[in-house]
């Protein structure tokens, strides 16, 4: 079963977290602060991180930058008790995939880590379906039934990144840098051109759609 590391200062909270997720299968590691979270991931195989945002040594913002750093494809869960729109906003700009407030509900905490283990194993695929459209990074081919769908490198990558984890939302902030580059000196409105052209070419598709999400960024939503 996959490896959960609960990042968290206070310690009924680890206790109360690794109880459910353990009850549920999950193996589960603890840290106290980020530093030690940071320690814990280097030297154990680690599958998504649960961390708290007020943490002494090292907080979860600067937790959050450095695991995403270490690996971009790593699930991370921010679970605090600090739910303002600016708090999400700032978590999901650092890279965090999912965020849930204290209290939270047990059950709820365990559905969203499934979720995001499941988002992970369709991300790290080569090939992701959505009903009958077919993305395939080895070719950067797209294909609609039997239909080939020609699309540029760039407008690729962007529909490839959001359909490999669908429901997560991303800011323009984040796909330009996972998609054109940290050194990219352009506006980050071309993102906006590039989701319009997106949604022009599969205005007819049933089997998703990319949703903007206001003041965050976007996201795709794929149906069954």
């Amino acid at each position: 079963m996959p490896t959960i590391l609960v990042a968290d200062d206070d310690a009924n909270i680890r206790e109360l977290v690794c109880l459910f997720l353990r009850n549920d299968g999950f193996t589960t590691v603890e840290a106290s602060d980020g530093k030690e979270a940071l320690d814990v991931y280097a030297s154990t195989h680690v599958d998504l991180v649960v961390l708290d945002i007020m943490m002494p040594v090292m907080d979860g913002w600067t937790l959050c930058k450095e695991l995403r750093r270490a690996n971009p494809d790593l699930p991370l869960l921010m679970l605090t008790a600090k739910g303002e729109t600016w708090e999400k906003v700032k978590g999901f700009e650092l890279g965090t995939d999912d965020y849930l407030t204290k209290p939270f509900d047990p059950l709820e905490l365990t559905v969203r880590v499934k979720a995001l283990l499941k988002r992970y194993r369709i991300g790290s695929t080569q090939t992701i379906q959505l009903g009958s459209v077919t993305l395939d990074r080895q070719s950067y081919k797209v294909t609609r039934g039997t239909d080939s769908i020609t699309l540029p490198l760039k407008e690729f990558e962007l529909l490839y990144k959001l359909a490999g984890t669908p429901g997560q939302v991303y800011t323009r902030e984040q796909l330009i840098d996972q998609i054109w580059g940290m050194d990219y000196a352009g506006d980050n409105r071309t993102i906006d051109v590039h989701i319009k052209r997106l949604r022009e070419r599969f205005a007819t598709a049933p089997d998703f759609r990319i949703e903007t999400v206001r003041g965050l960024g976007y996201r795709l939503e794929a149906y069954e």
